[in-house]
């Protein structure tokens, strides 16, 4: 089956076309909820998070966020060795899920494919973009965040131009009428291409 990366900055609707896939039958893997599962259950990841951050990261068996983004606030080199520990216990989480899926294809939802690496175990790439004062509005009505704050969020990820070049297909989320037949015609597209490469096999 086809693997699918799915991205967007905050407030693009990311997860509105993962759940549209959904509801058409493809399986679909949080990426975000993965790595906080694993932080708590994978035994080899916990011991590495302790290792380099201390014994303090878990507080009753349980993963302390507050204390890890603490930690990683603002610390350039404390977050790429977070990251250096979780992505590849996420990638591993993935391949193994993805091997247990059946169907076209399963889709990988990452707000941070291309920075993590994970646009390296899909075989393509969806990029979901939206206007900037779309994105802080959504975002503000769903989070109750301020608008700075989205903003200043906004200004850390990845722009929707770069975002745009690099994906193999894009989506444009300003109004939901005119999204789903844009996720209908990529179901359609991804679905045909599993199909001719079944054949070609």
């Amino acid at each position: 089956m086809i693997k699918v990366g799915i991205t967007g900055g905050i407030g693009s609707g990311k997860s509105t076309v993962c759940a549209l896939l959904a509801a058409r039958g493809a399986a679909v893997y949080d990426s975000d909820a993965a790595a906080r599962r694993l932080m708590e259950e994978d035994g080899f990841l916990r011991e590495g998070l302790v290792a380099r951050f201390g014994a303090a990261v878990y507080r009753d068996g349980l993963l302390d966020r507050s204390y890890l983004a603490g930690v990683v606030f603002g610390n350039a080199l404390a977050l790429a060795d977070l990251n250096a520990l979780v992505h590849p216990a996420v990638r591993r989480d993935f391949e193994e899920w993805a091997a247990r899926q059946t169907g076209d294809y399963v889709v990988l939802e990452s707000a941070i494919l291309f920075e993590s690496g994970f646009d390296a175990v899909v075989d393509r790439t969806v990029a979901v973009l939206a206007p900037a004062e779309v994105r802080v509005a959504r975002a503000c009505r769903r989070d109750g965040s301020r608008p700075e704050a989205v903003r200043a969020r906004m200004a850390a990820q990845t722009d929707d131009d770069t975002l745009c070049r690099r994906a193999d297909f894009t989506l444009v989320n300003i109004v939901e009428e005119e999204l789903e037949p844009a996720v209908d015609e990529l179901d359609r597209r991804l679905r045909h291409e599993n199909q001719v490469r079944q054949h070609a096999n």
